[in-house]
């Protein structure tokens, strides 16, 4: 962040500022189901309210499709929000236009305001410059906040930087960037990347730009498969990238030329294929998986030979769960790495939205150095691409 304007670069006593922040929360009958991303967000709004600015929030949630739809509305987050900042939270019924324009002109110092659904007009997604202009126009400053929002060349983020005087970063996002370029910047070694989740098309970009970066992969999770395959070895029904079998291989041997070390499954826990029973659930003799099985989770010979690889490790990125965590019992090979990484001493980031959901479902989220808010925009930072959001933001 050293090339960028931060929230502390600014002068914003009394000002009106406009903060990105990233409030796509789920919703369940009109609550909000999970908070984090409320909550990460406090110490930008905290430090503008200690400095009397007028603070006005807008964000997405969603895929309302540019209309809009009460399903989305983020009605239910200024409640929350409120809540957890002990302050009253204004709401605006649009993020632009009258009742944006009305609601901005009457906020207080230390006021707070959160504009309606970004997302409700589609020029948001599109970029659109007038509609850039007319955000810009509700206030002096601009904030992006929003990391998981950074990877997006939307109007919010990109756009309305044109038409501020200046356009800094906020905690979160000088938070996010500072942790995630320590595992580009001379990271202590042996570091190790663990991936899993479900594609090997998602991770591929990052596998490479960490390559001649780091000492070991661990691959586990739905995306093992594709490599296991590709090694001749029977993976049934369980899920293959068909179209990443050569890229997988092409990793597979630029890993050994550079003496990376690789590690797949040894075993699995599988189901019959179309069940979800997890009273039918097996676990293999070996990395084998018979004809209309699938894998669902790494087995206990895996989890036991990732643990002790990663015993080791000075350095640990988590980009991907090891299987389906979400539904015990198959839940035992991602909550087992996660408690050896939250065990180690050493520097520990989770990455991407289901890493996040499941460190956190561990009640571990507390004992990694750092879980990112943004998944495919940590996922395309640590895979070297520019964050249009980022690059928006004003040069020192």
């Amino acid at each position: 962040m050293t090339g960028k304007l931060g929230l502390r670069d600014l002068s914003v006593e009394g000002k009106k500022v406009f903060v990105r922040v990233d409030y796509n929360v789920p919703l369940k009958d009109g609550r909000v189901g999970d908070d984090r991303r409320i909550r990460a967000s406090l110490g930008t709004i905290r430090y503008l309210l200690e400095r009397s600015a007028r603070i006005i929030l807008a964000s997405h949630l969603g895929r309302p499709k540019g209309r809009p739809d009460p399903k989305y509305s983020l009605k239910p987050v200024a409640g929350v929000l409120a809540d957890l900042l002990g302050v009253p939270v204004a709401f605006s019924e649009d993020c632009l236009g009258a009742p944006a324009e009305q609601a901005a002109s009457q906020l207080a110092s230390g006021g707070v305001l959160l504009l309606e659904n970004l997302r409700f007009h589609p020029e948001e997604e599109k970029n659109d410059d007038a509609f850039s202009a007319r955000l810009a126009s509700l206030a002096d400053l601009y904030v992006n906040d929003a990391f998981g929002s950074a990877h997006r060349a939307h109007a919010s983020t990109v756009g309305i930087c044109r038409h501020v005087r200046q356009a800094a970063a906020g905690f979160l996002m000088e938070g996010e960037v500072n942790m995630l370029s320590r595992l580009l910047e001379n990271p202590a070694r042996p570091y190790l990347v663990l991936l899993g989740g479900a594609k090997v098309s998602d991770k591929i970009p990052l596998a490479e730009n960490l390559l001649g970066r780091v000492d070991g992969f661990l691959i586990g999770g739905a995306m093992a498969y594709t490599f296991l395959k590709v090694q001749g070895i029977p993976v049934g029904a369980s899920l293959v990238e068909a179209e990443q079998m050569e890229t997988a291989a092409d990793l597979l041997r630029a890993g050994a030329r550079q003496g990376v070390k690789v590690l797949l499954p040894e075993d699995h826990v599988v189901l019959p294929a179309g069940t979800d029973d997890p009273a039918r659930a097996r676990t293999t003799a070996g990395a084998a998986i018979a004809d209309g099985d699938r894998g669902v989770d790494i087995g206990p010979r895996t989890l036991r030979s990732f643990r002790a690889f990663l015993s080791g490790a000075k350095t640990v990125l988590w980009n991907g769960p090891a299987g389906w965590f979400e539904k015990p019992p198959f839940d035992r090979g991602s909550r087992g790495l996660a408690e050896e990484i939250a065990s180690s001493p050493a520097f520990s980031v989770a990455g991407g939205g289901d890493t996040a959901a499941a460190v956190s479902a561990f009640g571990l989220d507390q004992r990694f150095s750092h879980v990112s808010t943004g998944g495919g925009a940590a996922l395309e930072y640590l895979s070297g691409l520019p964050l249009p959001g980022l690059a928006a933001l004003t040069d020192k």
